[in-house]
């Protein structure tokens, strides 16, 4: 009781009169202007503020009527944060308490900020049983230090040295998070860029993988178990060592499934998206099936993740001629009713791999007849044909991949004059706009195709396209998720391919 009125005291004194907030409630009010700035923003309708402000209110960004709306809808949304449903079916036991775990920390800090020690100890106590149990390192330390404080203010001996004890161990324990999440972001900061920009990460890589090893032997943590798994993952990765890349995610799997108290639901992602990566860089289509057709139960069909982890299928039935099995896959995510809300380089992408599907079902249809029962009639060859195909700078890659797929078509249709101008338009692509080292192997395919041409398409004609082949195969596909590293089919496969199509022409 004594807590009771010492929080009600406090709810007297500075209480608001309304608590603005989104719940359901409050989202059916369809004529209020907070609901149709959600449900548009919720629709996607909106790219910028200008966007917004002519919606709601036919103005500029800069009226005082948008700018009011804005900064009353954040806070809204922000109040809206303290209120989330963490008891979703989704949502693992470990989020779910470390999200709680956090939420009552920001109330025992208002409590402490007005006087309210007493029952800011109680509550500390509370968290700190959780934070115990999932050892969250940094919830400990900070309920420890508060419960410590507490406890020299009573005169609590024994439990101040219970709270000291819990307070120095787990610090250590932090420190070792902390070291591990900046070696791993590091990682992360770098792994991305050119090999020529990241002779630094590929010299310090072992390093940081042996530190991860000695910090996992000291420290009995979650955080810098996963860490550690994740850097050497990247590792294997980085030396397209795939088979070792898949044993180093099986262990982190292991441990998940050893201790469900720390399963979260986007490690356990990461490392089945790194499985995917492996299999499909191996071309290992028998396995990459199997964990493909296992691992989809873990996500919310429909979700980003599960998006992702479809593209991955998709490519790894792609590049190792399952063709079916990629039609397959690619109907079951295109037909998902959450597809819709796919946006950006992810719906740019899923258009390109529909166009290369196609081309697959027309180009084998005369002589499959499972093809031939496969042939969409919403697909518009000549549409296709004649789009102009023109992306911004940074998508690049998509004009490359859309054009060679013009030719691919071109090519059946024995449209040569055609195909030599789209030739040509990648030759100037390859020439200017390509960056050797960035799209190696998008250059080298072009190269090939300027052999083509010279060769009049007639393949018994090629010469000098030795050097180019040879180079393609030198730099193996390698696909981490960047645009740049996108092959729907890889460029030797498509080389020989085109080559076997003209011969049997």
């Amino acid at each position: 009781m004594k807590n009771l009125i010492e929080i009600s005291k406090i709810v007297t004194k500075k209480k608001v009169k309304k608590i603005e907030i989104f719940d359901d409630h409050s989202l059916k009010h369809k004529n209020s202007k907070f609901n149709e700035f959600y449900e548009a923003l919720m629709a996607n309708k909106f790219k910028n503020d200008r966007d917004a402000a002519s919606f709601l209110y036919a103005c500029t960004p800069t009226d005082d009527k948008y700018r009011q709306l804005k900064s009353r809808f954040r806070k809204r949304l922000l109040n809206t944060l303290f209120f989330l449903d963490v008891n979703l079916p989704a949502t693992s036991n470990y989020d779910r308490a470390y999200y709680s775990c956090n939420k009552d920390w920001t109330l025992v800090k208002i409590l402490i900020s007005n006087n309210a020690m007493s029952t800011a100890a109680t509550l500390a106590r509370q968290i700190l049983t959780i934070a115990l149990k999932f050892k969250f390192a940094d919830v400990i330390v900070n309920c420890s230090r508060i419960l410590r404080r507490h406890c020299a203010t009573i005169g609590d001996e024994k439990n101040y040295e219970i709270y000291d004890q819990h307070s120095k161990q787990y610090q250590n324990v932090l420190d070792a998070e902390i070291r591990s999440e900046e070696l791993y972001q590091r990682v992360v900061m770098n792994y991305h860029k050119p090999a020529s920009k990241n002779f630094n990460l590929e010299e310090k890589i072992d390093i940081y993988c042996d530190a991860l090893v000695g910090l996992s032997e000291i420290y009995d943590s979650p955080i810098v178990l996963y860490n550690m798994y994740l850097v050497w993952a990247y590792r294997y990765e980085m030396l397209q060592d795939y088979t070792n890349a898949l044993a180093v995610c099986a262990k982190a799997e292991k441990y998940i499934e050893d201790n469900p108290r720390f399963y979260q639901d986007d490690k356990l992602a990461t490392f089945q998206l790194k499985k995917m990566s492996a299999h499909l860089h191996l071309q290992d289509y028998s396995n990459g099936k199997v964990n493909a057709e296992k691992c989809l139960q873990s996500f919310p069909e429909g979700s980003p993740t599960w998006f992702e982890f479809m593209e991955y299928y998709f490519l790894l039935a792609m590049h190792t001629d399952n063709y079916i099995n990629a039609l397959a896959i690619f109907n079951k995510a295109t037909n998902n009713t959450k597809f819709k809300k796919v946006t950006g380089t992810d719906k740019e992408k899923w258009k390109i791999y529909d166009y290369y599907l196609n081309y697959i079902i027309e180009s084998q249809a005369e002589t499959s007849p499972v093809f031939r029962n496969q042939r969409r009639k919403n697909f518009r060859l000549s549409r296709f044909l004649n789009d102009p195909i023109l992306y911004p700078k940074d998508q690049r890659i998509f004009t490359v991949l859309l054009i060679v797929a013009q030719i691919l078509f071109l090519l059946e249709k024995k449209s040569y004059n055609a195909v030599a101008e789209r030739i040509d338009r990648l030759k100037s692509y390859a020439n200017r706009q390509l960056k050797k080292e960035e799209f190696h192997r998008a250059v080298q395919f072009i190269r090939l195709l300027q052999q083509l041409f010279k060769a009049d398409f007639v393949p018994e004609n090629l010469t000098n396209v030795d050097k180019y082949y040879e180079r393609l195969i030198e730099t193996p596909f390698k696909y981490r998720g960047l645009i740049t590293e996108l092959e729907v089919i890889p460029y030797e496969k498509l080389w020989n391919l085109i080559l076997d199509r003209l011969k049997k022409s």
